[in-house]
């Protein structure tokens, strides 16, 4: 039998047995939810009022229990305090006597700190003069080796070192006669150039004076003026030397005032290619004028003029014959100012000489003393390396060399 049936809606075709069914079952669901409504509402009303009466009980232990708990306290606390207070006690009499103890012991222990660094202090002054005699032995050692090796070196190189001082000096004598001989002919002949244009200046500008020529191969300066005055009187001498080189001689300015001192001049004059290197136009120089060819004629013009016109003052005064007057114009006079500058010249000369001995013999010494050092380094690098090539047996030990036993 067909149980299908169609929707008049829908046209769905469905069973007649599945239509009841759902029917039934939500009908029977209704009735259940109704009644659990009611059921859970009244569990509800029952639950509020249980509620209501158990939190009135409860407010009701909860102040009784706030009593006996204030009660409690009040005990816990006063029996806390005594508690505390003799705990307290007993912990304040057994720090004090904890920082008694302690006392004790740091006092012992600085008693023995004390004596540990009085100790100390004994033990290192003891190693301290040992370290010192150590020291002093090492010293003394090295002393006697260093002068050992000395000996020994200097005998064993004394020969090799003439031979080599003797070979040099004489390259060295050689190289300078060859310097000579290419330099002489250029250098004496611009030399030559320059004096006689000097002399032919003098003689035409200065026609009154005197212009004495100074010959070749005599030991002097390169000419000597003759100063005279419009009466033909004699005023004073000037001596000239003349230099033409590209180097400024460091000796060339003692050399003039030499030359000045021995043929009685007033003034040395320098004529110069090249001026010291602290000057640079002519002007006067440890007492010589210096200048180059071209100032020359002007400076002699002045100089002229200082030389007659000390002429004339000294001739207003050669009526003073007392011994004051003597003395006062040798005093005065340009040979006493030379002389005494020749005798502070010579002083400084020597103790010039005196601090170039002292340097060039601290240069010997600390040149001797570098070279003692090495040749006794290496000595003594060649005695280690043979010793620990060969075995410490198979050589026989330099007691020198060695520590000792």
């Amino acid at each position: 039998m067909d149980n299908n049936v169609n929707c008049p809606s829908c046209k769905h075709q469905f069973q007649i047995q599945d239509a009841m069914r759902s029917s039934i079952e939500s009908k029977i669901r209704q009735e259940l939810n109704q009644k659990w409504k009611s059921l859970e509402s009244e569990q509800e009303e029952k639950f509020r009022l249980r509620t209501k009466q158990l939190e009135s009980e409860n407010e009701q232990k909860l102040q009784q229990a706030k009593k006996v708990i204030e009660e409690q306290e009040k005990v816990f606390a006063e029996n806390i305090r005594k508690k505390v207070k003799e705990e307290n006690q007993m912990m304040l009499a057994s720090l004090q006597k904890e920082n008694d103890e302690k006392n004790v012991a740091i006092n012992n222990f600085r008693q023995k700190e004390i004596g540990f660094l009085e100790q100390e202090r004994q033990l290192k002054e003891r190693a301290e003069g040992l370290e010192l005699e150590k020291k002093r032995f090492e010293i003394e050692i090295q002393q006697q080796i260093e002068e050992k090796v000395r000996i020994q070196e200097k005998e064993r190189n004394e020969l090799r070192i003439k031979d080599y001082e003797m070979r040099l000096e004489q390259q060295k004598n050689l190289i300078s006669e060859m310097q000579r001989k290419a330099e002489q002919g250029s250098t004496q002949l611009q030399g030559e150039v320059q004096e006689l244009a000097i002399e032919e200046m003098l003689q035409r500008v200065f026609p009154f004076d005197e212009i004495q020529e100074v010959g070749k191969g005599i030991r002097g300066a390169d000419a000597i003026q003759l100063v005279r005055n419009e009466m033909g009187q004699e005023c004073g001498k000037i001596i000239f030397e003349s230099k033409r080189t590209q180097n400024f001689g460091g000796d060339w300015i003692d050399k003039l005032k030499d030359d000045q001192r021995n043929v009685g001049a007033d003034i040395a004059v320098l004529v110069t290619q090249t001026m010291p290197k602290d000057m640079d136009r002519f002007g006067e120089k440890e007492g010589v004028w210096v200048c180059n060819y071209v100032e020359v004629k002007a400076l002699v013009h002045v100089l002229r003029k200082i030389l007659i016109r000390t002429q004339s003052v000294q001739a207003t005064n050669e009526n003073r014959t007392d011994k004051a007057s003597l003395i006062y114009s040798y005093v005065t006079s340009q040979q006493f100012i030379q002389q005494i500058t020749a005798i502070a010249e010579g002083f400084k000369s020597l103790k010039d000489d005196l601090d170039r001995e002292k340097r060039a013999m601290q240069k010997i010494w600390k040149e001797r003393e570098i070279q003692i050092e090495k040749v006794l380094g290496n000595t003594i690098d060649i005695y280690g390396s043979i010793k620990g090539m060969a075995g410490s047996t198979a050589i026989a030990s330099i007691q020198m060399l060695e520590l000792p036993e």
